[in-house]
């Protein structure tokens, strides 16, 4: 766990989609918060912070922005899930992004969008743009990585970007969309990461 305490997860969002803003005021600079709050994989924050702010800025994220990524035991991600989507499916989840000022997101990867959490904040002008935060399940990513990105490292940096990208105004809810979600995973891993193992858009 980082030694500094994490912002209390997990901010939310307003339900009323709007065109997601990727600047922040013009006085100040990209902040990624990055918490360890979980034992069951090793976890290298700096690393994950290094390619959050690479992708962010890849992204056209500029100015005062606010970005946490939290790393969490499955049983809290597991809370996490029932408590802010409205899903049938018990159990953890991989990856799950909550998003404040970027537009909201009402359906994610089985599941990965999930709309107004405990925290809200006014849409303030002169405030920094508090863009939101990922939430991603290490142990979850260890379990799936063999038939999904191939090894730890990629199934995480995946799903770190896929995160991202939710905050960003992404989504999955059709193909079309489905299709330019991932033609940008791609791209950014590719650039910012590497080629994952295996090809996690094609499926087992």
């Amino acid at each position: 766990m980082s030694p500094s305490p994490p912002r209390p997860p997990i901010p939310g969002a307003d339900n009323q989609a709007r065109p997601p803003r990727r600047t922040g005021g013009s006085e100040g600079e990209l902040s990624v918060f990055v918490a360890d709050e979980q034992d069951a994989e090793p976890v290298d924050t700096a690393r994950w912070e290094h390619l959050a702010r690479a992708v962010l800025d890849a992204e056209g994220v500029r100015g005062a922005v606010e970005v946490a990524v939290l790393f969490v035991e499955a049983d809290t991600i597991a809370e996490l899930k029932r408590t802010y989507l409205d899903s049938e499916w018990e159990g953890p989840t991989d990856v799950l992004s909550f998003p404040i000022d970027a537009i909201t997101v009402d359906a994610g990867r089985s599941p990965d969008a999930a709309g107004p959490g405990p925290r809200r904040r006014p849409d303030l002008d002169d405030a920094p743009l508090l863009l939101g935060d990922v939430v991603i399940c290490p142990a979850v990513a260890r379990a799936q990585a063999p038939t999904h990105a191939g090894t730890f490292d990629d199934e995480v940096a995946l799903l770190l970007v896929h995160g991202l990208l939710h905050l960003l105004g992404h989504d999955h809810a059709d193909d079309a969309e489905r299709a330019r979600m991932q033609a940008r995973e791609q791209a950014l891993l590719t650039d910012l990461h590497g080629t994952p193992a295996r090809d996690p858009w094609q499926g087992p």
